[in-house]
């Protein structure tokens, strides 16, 4: 059991957990993720370790509440303990002096380039991250970056708050200065965006890395549910990534394959929800029997 030492609130749907696991956290390298059990009986799920505290023994969990397992996890307070956590997973990130770096990370995306900031920063490269959301409250991260970047552009859809429209935006404007060239791009978050990001640096042929996030379940190459074609080549997400060159990434197939338990998804939710108001319903009779 894995307790849980803080839960607390980044976005309207957005947690931030730190969790007790001192042998991860002695371990882990930016770019590494863990797989999670909140209970003996959920699923499990991959989790970017975004950032360690190894004096104190803990790792800091950003999870986004989209499915069943997600909700549970993001639900559970301080005090209680998750079943499981296994990591540091993944090869980390290639840590290298590129020069001028430009970390992109849509929505929990930014969970994955924060600890890879202030490495990057460390080994001497210019850092500067853009950061995106659909309105203000979904911009996370922006102030533990600006303490670890040389430049931090927070983006909203909705032009709320920093830049007005898509991180790619701001990417393309940075990519078309001169004054500081860019020389290398790292990106994490939804496929799309990752897709869009290393279309928009090919012409340019500055090298871009992606972190993926396809369907996992062990994190040891066994199940093949991460596997992602990578150059022509079948990868698998978990041990030859999470991290790959983008413009070698087949993002069709791995959009496409994302939506395989889609509708396992959407009855594993119905049915949370359906037991939230059975529960719901069960209270005023429990509570009327204590009385």
């Amino acid at each position: 059991m894995f307790p849980i030492r803080a839960n607390s609130r980044l976005s309207p749907d957005v947690s931030l957990l730190v969790i007790e696991a001192p042998r991860v956290a002695r371990h882990r390298l930016p770019g590494q993720f863990c797989i999670v059990r909140p209970t003996s009986r959920s699923e499990r799920i991959p989790l970017t370790i975004a950032d360690v505290d190894a004096e104190k023994g803990t790792v800091t969990l950003i999870v986004q509440a989209v499915g069943a397992t997600t909700r549970d996890l993001c639900a559970l307070p301080a005090g209680q303990c998750i079943s499981d956590l296994v990591g540091p997973l993944g090869k980390p990130t290639e840590i290298d002096r590129w020069g001028h770096v430009v970390l992109v990370g849509g929505g929990v995306g930014t969970a994955v380039i924060f600890p890879q900031a202030a490495a990057l920063r460390n080994a001497g490269n210019r850092v500067t991250a853009v950061i995106g959301g659909r309105s203000r409250p979904y911009v996370i991260l922006e102030e533990p970056l600006r303490g670890c970047c040389d430049a931090v552009f927070p983006c909203t859809d909705d032009g709320s708050y920093g830049y007005h429209g898509f991180v790619t935006g701001k990417l393309q404007a940075l990519l078309a200065e001169t004054v500081n060239p860019v020389n290398a791009v790292f990106a994490a978050g939804p496929p799309p965006m990752m897709r869009a990001v290393a279309e928009l640096t090919r012409p340019y042929g500055v090298r871009t890395i992606v972190s993926l996030n396809p369907i996992m379940v062990d994190g040891t190459g066994m199940c093949g549910g991460c596997r992602v074609t990578v150059g022509g080549q079948m990868r698998f997400a978990c041990v030859d990534g999470p991290e790959f060159d983008g413009h070698a990434v087949d993002f069709a197939e791995l959009i496409d394959r994302l939506t395989t338990y889609r509708d396992h998804e959407r009855r594993a939710a119905e049915r949370a929800a359906h037991e939230c108001r059975l529960n719901a319903a069960a209270r005023p009779c429990e509570d009327s029997h204590e009385r």
